[in-house]
This record gives C-alpha cells, sequence and structure tokens, in this order.
C-alpha cells in the first residue's frame, strides 16, 4: 500500500507543475469581467467596461497589443469560426469582423448583457442577462436577433456540447439549463441537488458527457453527468470562483477564483477526479479563458483600494476602486 501511494504521490507531484509564465501590466481605465482567448485567429480579447469601455486585442502567442474596439462598455465577447464575427455583450451588441477588427454591425437586446457563448454547431450567439429576457440568440452570420429564452433564473457562464446543447449554470438556482440551440426550447434542468450552490462557472467535457459546475457557496467543483444530471464528484476550490474552463488536451478542468488561486482538476477517468494543484495566481484574478493551441490559461486582474463600509446583504462583496495603473493580464502554463 505504501509503495502505491508513493507512485500516486509522484505521478501528482509530476502532474502538477502549472506556473505563472507572465503577470504583465496593461493598466488603461475602465473595469473588467471575462476575458476571452480567439485560438483560431491567436487573439486574445479583453473587454473593459465603463463610461469610456472599449476591447483590447493582444497577440495570444506574444501578448503585444494587435486592435482596439472602441466605444464599447461590454462584460464579454464571442467569435464564430464560421462567419468570422465577434460578439461583445454590450448593448446594443457590437459584431466585428475577427480578422480586420472593423465594426460591423450592432444588434439591439433586451436585458443585461453580461456572459456570452458562440455555440459552432448551430452558428449562433448565445448573450446572457440576469434580468429577464435571460438570454437573447443571434445569427451570426445576418447580426439578426432569432428569438429569447426565460431561464427563469440569472445565468453565468455556458459552454456548448458541438452538437446542438448549450448548457447554463443558474446562479441563483444551484441548477444547470441544457438547451436545444436549434429549437431554443429547454430540454432539461439538471439541479446540483445540494452538493453546491452559487453555481458561477461551468465547462464541459464533450468526449466523456462531463459537467465541471464551478460554485462559491460552498467553494467546491461538481462533476455531473451531462446527460442524466448525476452527481460524480465534489472537490474544494479556492473561494470567489467566477470562471471554469476545461482542456481536453490534458483532461483538466480550471477554475478561477478570486482569492488568488487557480485550481486545478484532473479528470483520471469518468468518474475518478482529484485536485492536482492550487496555483497561486493573484488576488482578483477570477476569470479566465484557455488557449487550446499551447494549453496555456490567461486571467485578468487589477489591485483595489478598499472596499466600501457598507455592504449588500447577500450579495457578491462589492470591491474598492481599481488602483490605477496595476490591471494586468496573467498567463499560465507548464
Amino acid at each position: 500500500m505504501l509503495f502505491s501511494i508513493l507512485i500516486f504521490a509522484s505521478i501528482s507531484a509530476q502532474d502538477a507543475n502549472y506556473r505563472v509564465i507572465e503577470n504583465m501590466k496593461i493598466g488603461g481605465e475602465g473595469g473588467y469581467d471575462y476575458v476571452y482567448a480567439d485560438s483560431a485567429n491567436r487573439n486574445v480579447y479583453i473587454p473593459r467596461l465603463g463610461d469610456f469601455g472599449y476591447i483590447s486585442i493582444y497577440d495570444l502567442d506574444t501578448l503585444d497589443r494587435v486592435g482596439e474596439i472602441p466605444a464599447v462598455s461590454a462584460h464579454g465577447v464571442a467569435v464564430s469560426q464560421k462567419s468570422h464575427h465577434g460578439f461583445a455583450t454590450s448593448n446594443p451588441v457590437i459584431m466585428w469582423d475577427s480578422r480586420t477588427f472593423a465594426v460591423r454591425d450592432k444588434i439591439h437586446v433586451e436585458g443585461n448583457p453580461d456572459g456570452i457563448l458562440c455555440d459552432q454547431f448551430s452558428d449562433r450567439v448565445f448573450v446572457f442577462s440576469h434580468n429577464a429576457p435571460n438570454v437573447t440568440v443571434i445569427n451570426a452570420d445576418e447580426a439578426s436577433s432569432i428569438g429569447t429564452i426565460d431561464l427563469g433564473g440569472a445565468p453565468e457562464q455556458a459552454a456548448s456540447d458541438g452538437e446542438g446543447r448549450v448548457y447554463v449554470d443558474i446562479e441563483d438556482k444551484d441548477e444547470i439549463a441544457v438547451i436545444d440551440s436549434s429549437t431554443l426550447k429547454i430540454e432539461k434542468v439538471l439541479p446540483l441537488l445540494g452538493s453546491g450552490g452559487n453555481c458561477a462557472g461551468l465547462a464541459l467535457d464533450r468526449e466523456n458527457g462531463i459537467l465541471f459546475v464551478a460554485c462559491r457557496k460552498p467553494s467546491v467543483m461538481v462533476m455531473m453527468k451531462a446527460e442524466t444530471g448525476e452527481i460524480l464528484s465534489s472537490l474544494p476550490i479556492g473561494n470567489g470562483t467566477d470562471g471554469a474552463l476545461f482542456n481536453p488536451n490534458t483532461l483538466e478542468a480550471f477554475s478561477s477564483n478570486s482569492d488568488g488561486t487557480l485550481t486545478i482538476i484532473k479528470e483520471k477517468s469518468p468518474t475518478d477526479f482529484f485536485v492536482e494543484q492550487n496555483l497561486a495566481t493573484q488576488r482578483n484574478a477570477r476569470t479566465s479563458t484557455l488557449d487550446i493551441k499551447t494549453n496555456r490559461v490567461f486571467l485578468l486582474t487589477a489591485d483595489f483600494g478598499p472596499a466600501p463600509a457598507t455592504q449588500t446583504p447577500g450579495k457578491y462583496p462589492n470591491r474598492g476602486p481599481m488602483i490605477p495603473g496595476t490591471f494586468s493580464i496573467i498567463e499560465v502554463g507548464r
């Protein structure tokens, strides 16, 4: 038994060697939320929020700045590989050419655009809002709104199975909604059944049909079968998660946490998981994206002043003002 434990420890230590490769100060004004890696076109998009919002675009390989989409205050970005159009969760939603960054159109949507996903299978863009309508669906080629969906709760992150299903975590309902991307109907709802709550991140192992649900209360990653909702496992992660990723190349799931950690979970088999590493990143680095070509993870962060003395009970804690010049992009890899 001791020999087996030593072998397992050795394998774990060998796998758990992620490190911060780059912590590059970008600076600039405006808040931030999601970051998006367009691996096919080798760009990473960083939306900045505020009255003078914009989207910065950096080269994924060098982190050199290669472009900007001005006058856009957005939370997230998605790119269609079929139509070569990019979209941002501003209001109206801005659409641009993903090869030239030239703005092509604006699409009015209701609600308060936040998260976003392009389902490459249907070439439809799903724009998520905590306010109804919770989902506005856009035809990526024609830049036209084709429908809305009421999820009955606040969506956070989404994942596509590449075969016509879109999975969305509903933060205030502790459940996953499954949407048919063709009919725009909710096929079913997968409850977390008390194994996790306040879900803020979602990723999917398409091949094995496993959902990775990053939760805040408690701070756990819940693994469940995408088809049936069967809970497979629950493992601890860092505090304040706001994003989940899955890398099919390495069979690893990631949770980016505002406490300054990146939790990495290894999928040994479709029913066996373990926490491979809790990597120190930087406080407030709570959203992330994956470059599937290099297997590297990118996170956004900044330093903030003292938080307001008065906080709203039951709500995510309000931060103090961002300290000028501290906004950064962090690159993590082996």
